[in-house]
């Protein structure tokens, strides 16, 4: 029975290592496409740089944030939790940031 425990442990661990990885990738591959779009669009003068890159990056930070909430899943020790918090506070403030500057952005478009 122990050893079936183990197996379970190792197969969650594993398959929350992939996650976590499938999520950073996703949140990073977002950023950069959003930071080329957003030079793109600030050479071309668009009004809607600031609008764009601002919901990129929101965009790619939410799944950068799943990835943290996802590690929390094999974290052992209290200072890896602790480390692991932070990261996910620093993370959901860039995020209410950047979603407060997409919402003044909108009001000024219109």
């Amino acid at each position: 029975m122990n050893q079936i425990a183990v197996m379970l442990e190792i197969f969650l661990e594993s398959c929350v290592g992939l996650a976590i990885h499938g999520f950073e990738l996703v949140g990073v591959m977002i950023i950069i496409v959003a930071g080329i779009r957003g030079l793109v669009d600030y050479i071309k003068k668009s009004p809607t740089v600031r609008l764009h890159l601002a919901q990129g990056m929101a965009l790619g930070l939410e799944f950068k944030l799943g990835s943290e909430i996802l590690r929390t899943v094999v974290v052992r020790e209290f200072t890896e939790i602790a480390l692991v918090a932070a990261i996910i506070a620093v993370r959901a403030a860039l995020t209410f940031l950047i979603h407060w500057e997409i919402k003044n952005e909108e009001n000024i478009e219109e």
